[in-house]
């Protein structure tokens, strides 16, 4: 009997059934894009500002100490103060090393330049462009292609075991230099292969493989510093402790946190002598951008189940009043409030089940077509994001229908049987 009951309920009532399986439909299937991107925003955030450049700087341990005497600072000179090139494949042997999508060293050199008739200081700047490097059994490529993508150029890059050289374009226009033409860097020649756009100080320098800028300075294996790029994890008031504070558990988890300071951490024990530390302003931003937008995630999915919850209750309210002689038979048979209630329950837990399945299926759509449109990549759909969906929607119905289930059950027979309020 009381399977019959639900399932003339929602033969009798179609239009309203429908109404109301819609609205849960509609407010799960936006529930669900929005949750599903919000767990993977983060990811994706990420990998949009590494398109702003590195995020982690590391300097030789010398340029962070402070000598002062009486007001005087003694610090020495930081030429002298340099990295060891062979000790950067070491970056791919920390535990993070699947997150580290590249780096790149720099080495900065002050020398006169020939070109023509003419001679001027510059200053060469030494680096990897897409160096093939190794660390145990993994070959990997690595340079400021990756780190530095906003940097363009008009010809062709040098190859890192070449004497060719880039010219930046401020420096190339005050040369009225082209790709093809030769140059020299005190006293050697070098064929420029490209003119580099950057927007920085590198538009009036001349950007080389380090190993020229190396030759020049007379430093073999000499590097200033490393730009390195990170997948990380927004910074949060546990991220910036300080890991000389902490002991046991609780310096594991910070250890095996991806975050920008214990990646830095990280690097600074498999390079003697560096010091590493994240660039804050990529690093805040991310934190900043990601913070706001997981706000107006919430706000949405709020206001979509809201609205949702709304209009179920629009349509039980409805659909009660249309059935209030029905409930007055029920209740002068004998049903109580607890069988009365139960059976618009029923109906409510199969609205939210049909409603909530179909909405997972087209939240999921929505979630990827999100992905594609703004971040050109998949959003991952988690399994246990279907549970969790079922749940809310199974929620959503109950709250939108509870007033309306409460005044039927409230129905007094003998008004209800005369089709009185």
């Amino acid at each position: 009997m009381f399977a019959r009951l639900v399932y003339e309920s929602f033969r009798r009532q179609k239009r309203r059934k429908l109404l109301a399986g819609v609205a849960i439909t509609l407010g799960v299937t936006v529930a669900t894009a929005m949750i599903a991107v919000s767990t993977d925003i983060g990811d994706k955030i990420n990998r949009e500002l590494l398109s702003i450049g590195a995020n982690i700087l590391v300097t030789p341990q010398e340029d962070t100490l402070d000598v002062e005497i009486g007001g005087v600072s003694l610090k020495p000179p930081s030429d002298g103060a340099f990295l060891n090139e062979a000790d950067l494949p070491k970056i791919k042997g920390t535990f993070w090393h699947n997150n580290i999508t590249g780096f790149a060293p720099m080495l900065p050199v002050n020398t006169e330049l020939r070109a023509g008739s003419g001679e001027q200081a510059v200053t060469v700047l030494g680096t990897y462009f897409a160096k093939q490097l190794s660390f145990g059994t993994e070959n990997f490529t690595t340079g400021v292609r990756t780190t530095h993508p906003w940097w363009k150029v008009s010809g062709g890059w040098p190859d890192d075991n070449s004497r060719t050289v880039l010219l930046g374009e401020q420096l190339a226009a005050h040369l009225a230099a082209k790709p093809g033409d030769s140059i020299e860097l005190d006293g050697r020649q070098f064929r420029v292969s490209g003119i580099l756009s950057t927007g920085s100080t590198e538009d009036d320098q001349v950007v080389t493989p380090i190993a020229l800028a190396q030759e020049i300075l007379g430093r073999p294996g000499a590097v200033r510093r490393v730009y390195v790029s990170a997948l990380t994890k927004p910074e949060d008031a546990f991220a910036r402790r300080d890991p000389k504070s902490m002991s046991g558990a609780v310096y594991d988890r910070w250890y095996c946190s991806p975050y920008p300071q214990s990646i830095a951490y990280q690097l600074q024990e498999v390079i003697p002598h560096s010091h590493a530390e994240q660039i804050r302003q990529v690093a805040q931003n991310e934190g900043a951008v990601l913070t706001r937008i997981e706000g107006l995630i919430f706000l949405i999915t709020l206001a979509a189940l809201l609205a949702s919850a709304l209009a179920v209750s629009a349509a039980m309210a409805t659909a009660i009043f249309e059935r209030r002689g029905e409930v007055g038979l029920m209740k002068a048979l004998g049903a109580g409030k607890i069988a009365v209630a139960s059976v618009f329950f029923a109906e409510a837990v199969l609205l939210a089940f049909f409603g909530g399945l179909i909405g997972f299926a087209a939240g999921s759509l929505l979630a990827r077509e999100i992905g594609r449109s703004i971040f050109s990549s998949e959003i991952t759909i988690s399994a246990v994001l279907f549970p969790v969906i079922l749940v809310i929607a199974v929620f959503v119905t109950f709250a939108g229908s509870a007033a309306a289930i409460r005044r039927a059950v409230q129905l007094d027979p003998v008004f209800a049987l005369r089709g009185e309020l």
